[in-house]
Parts: structure tokens; sequence; C-alpha cells
């Protein structure tokens, strides 16, 4: 009897046939598009519709990777721009969820901050860059503080007005029963934003990475911003396209991560 319960039906093996094939053409598509992206690319280099010199070509670019993947310095630029993306976004995570219950536990707080939370998340972050090299020099924690400083204020707006807006009649009956704000808080506030916090993580990553380069454009020796500045001043714009292209991937696979996280929690 429980196998029959745990024997998918019929027209459950077809539908979860339709979403097999629907998941394969959508990646078959996806390889395709980026293969003819990349030899219209390549063929307009080579038929000199566009200038190589300044556009670069997906050969190009792959033997410049390929020069500095066998000298080895690619791979510490690249560490180095890992390390300082992820090591901000885990402060963003955590100051902002920190941030955020604050926020909800008092509303004579929420009130007084919310119109400066929101005044410094429209700030330009690129304008405070040049400030917090002299203020705390020109240092890894630099580009860290740079990079918190673009994703977390927004991360709080966003985690604070998610917590508002939770289901009120779940918090009375919590109350009800005699509970406590810490119950409110951890029975029912944070299980239940869950997808909220996961879908703000996705948003952060990617700012973490921008922020991360716009520090490194500035207040760095190593780094794929380093890099990119670099290539632009001694216009070896192979370089800078390298780096942009290695950039998209890291931010693709940083954002399958979470992505995979959120599949792992649900």
């Amino acid at each position: 009897m429980e196998q029959e319960r745990l024997t998918p039906s019929a027209a459950q093996q077809e539908y979860m046939k339709r979403e097999q094939f629907h998941r394969g053409k959508v990646a078959v598509i996806r390889v395709m598009l980026l293969v003819l992206l990349l030899a219209v690319w390549e063929l307009c280099a080579e038929l000199g519709m566009i200038d190589d010199f300044i556009f670069s070509s997906p050969s190009r670019v792959f033997f410049c990777f390929w020069g500095m993947v066998q000298d080895g310095s690619i791979f510490g630029h690249m560490g180095i721009t890992l390390l300082e993306t992820l090591v901000s976004f885990a402060l963003v995570v955590v100051l902002g969820l920190l941030a955020a219950v604050v926020l909800w536990s008092s509303r004579s707080v929420s009130e007084v901050m919310e119109p400066y939370l929101v005044m410094l998340n429209s700030l330009p972050k690129s304008a405070l860059a040049p400030m917090l090299i002299v203020w705390l020099g020109n240092h890894v924690h630099t580009i860290v503080v740079a990079a918190v400083s673009v994703a977390v204020f927004g991360s709080i707006l966003t985690l604070y007005n998610g917590f508002a807006s939770m289901d009120e009649d779940k918090i009375k009956l919590i109350r009800s029963l005699g509970g406590t704000k810490m119950d409110v808080l951890t029975k029912v506030l944070l299980p239940g934003s869950v997808p909220l916090i996961i879908s703000n993580m996705k948003v952060n990553i990617g700012l973490c990475l921008v922020g991360v380069i716009i520090g490194e454009f500035l207040a760095a020796q190593r780094g794929l911003g380093y890099l990119i500045i670099y290539g632009s001043q001694v216009f070896k714009l192979d370089l800078v396209m390298m780096s942009i292209v290695i950039l998209c991937i890291l931010s693709a696979m940083l954002y399958q991560g979470i992505t995979w996280l959120e599949k792992r929690m649900s």
C-alpha cells in the first residue's frame, strides 16, 4: 500500500517528462545562442567588420587567457577577486539580517533610521570609493568595505519591508499562546522569510561582485578589476575583454551557487 502511494501516477510521469524535455530544450538553446554570438563576434573580427584591436575577438581572448594560465598569474587575480566577493557577501548577509531584525523589533528605531537608509542606498557608491581609500588606506579591507557599502543598505531595506509585511494573524496566534517577541522572530518571522532572504542573497551576490570591482579599480594591485584598469591604461584590450568574460562566468557561477542552496533548503 505504501509502495503504491510512492509510485507516481501516469499523469505525474507525463508531467515530469515534459518538464525534463523543457529544461533540456532551454539548456540546448542557451548553448546554441552562446556559440552563435561567439561565432558572429569572431567572424566580424576576421572579416574586418570590427577592429579586433579595439573590440578583440574570442580567439584573441582565449590566447590571452591561455598565456596567463601557463604562467599561473590569472589564478591569483581570480582568487583574490572571488575571496573579496565572498567575504563581502557574507558580511552583507549577516549585517543585513541583524539590522533588519533590529528595525523590525523597534518601531521607533525603524522610523528614525529609514530615511537615512534610503539616502545611503541611493548614494552612488563609486563617489564614496575615493573617500574610503583616504580614510582606510590602499588595502584589501578597503575593497571589502566598498563592496559591502554597495549592497548592505538595499539589503536592509528589502528585508525590513519583508519582515514588516509578515502575516499578522500568525503573529497574533503566537502572542495569544503566550509567546514572546523572540518566539515570533524564531518561529514565524525568520522561517517564513527564507524565500525572501534567498531572493535577497541572489541580488546581493552580484552587487558584491560589482562593489569589489569598483574597489579594485581604485585600491588594488591584484584582481580582475585591477586587470581591467591596467589593460585599458596600456591598451591591452584583449586583457580587458578577457577579464570581463571571466567576471561574467564568475557571476553566473555564484548565482547558480545561491540557486543550488535555495533548492537544498526547499
